[in-house]
């Protein structure tokens, strides 16, 4: 398996809890966009994640991911919903969940239950930037943590979405158009 294959994160690390939003009703389309609730990324992007999650176990901590690659043809749709740069790539330049090189997530605790952070996922508010700081202390707190525990993987923050992150090095993946269903085929050969 190479480093940029496109590959299941809990086979990578599975004490990271999934809910991938996308798959549900429990995002801003209102509507399921996946067919599944397999989370994919690039092994060397799930690599590091699985690092975050081991040195925030050691504080009682883990993380839940909302998503991860995101077909280019869903982010297109996406796009045509909420065609704001600030929160939505614009499918002409390409989004790096596209890449399996981004992944929305959130901190828990040892019972998998959600730390309090400044808005929900998908909340497109000047609340949920990351230089707000009109918020409660706990919550300023624990978006510190999760961005620092990011950061030293590797993990660039993305200014408008506190639950959102990049791999730093996500101009070296292209950008894929693999249904969930190809990937999951791929992946049960393997």
């Amino acid at each position: 398996m190479k480093d940029t294959d496109l590959v299941l994160l809990d086979r990578i690390a599975p004490s990271i809890l999934i809910e991938m939003r996308y798959a549900t009703v429990y995002n801003f389309a209102k509507r399921a966009l996946y067919p599944s609730l397999c989370c994919f990324l690039r092994k060397k992007v799930a690599d590091k994640l699985f690092s975050v999650q081991a040195q925030l176990n050691k504080q009682g901590l883990g993380l839940k991911v909302y998503d991860g690659y995101r077909p280019h043809s869903v982010q297109k749709q996406l796009w045509e919903i909420c065609p704001d740069p600030r929160f939505v790539a614009d499918p002409k330049k390409g989004s790096k969940h596209s890449r399996g090189a981004a992944v929305d997530l959130t901190l828990v605790d040892r019972s998998g239950q959600e730390l309090p952070m400044p808005t929900p996922f998908d909340t497109f508010t000047p609340q949920a930037h990351r230089h707000c700081q009109n918020l409660p202390a706990d919550v300023l707190e624990n978006r510190a943590l999760l961005e620092r525990a990011m950061e030293e993987q590797g993990f660039l923050p993305l200014p408008t979405e506190w639950w959102h992150f990049d791999d730093e090095e996500w101009e070296s993946y292209p950008l894929v158009d693999l249904s969930f269903e190809a990937l999951c085929a791929l992946s049960c050969s393997s």
